[in-house]
């Protein structure tokens, strides 16, 4: 018992060390990641556009 006791008291105090995000890094680094994962969409999504046509067009006529 001892020894989760003594780990929750080092878990807390290297958690105290951890340098948080502001709310604004947090913002902005959320819509840097959303703007990110919407383009690689547009492009994977064009892309298998592509390759539909064109498996469409030339094996399976």
């Amino acid at each position: 018992m001892n020894q989760a006791i003594q780990f929750l008291k080092e878990a807390k105090a290297e958690l105290m060390k951890v340098s948080w995000p502001t709310r604004e890094q947090m913002l902005r680094n959320t819509m840097i990641v959303l703007g990110i994962s919407a383009a690689t969409a547009v492009f994977l999504g064009s892309l298998d556009y592509v390759f539909s046509l064109l498996a469409e067009r030339f094996l399976f006529r």
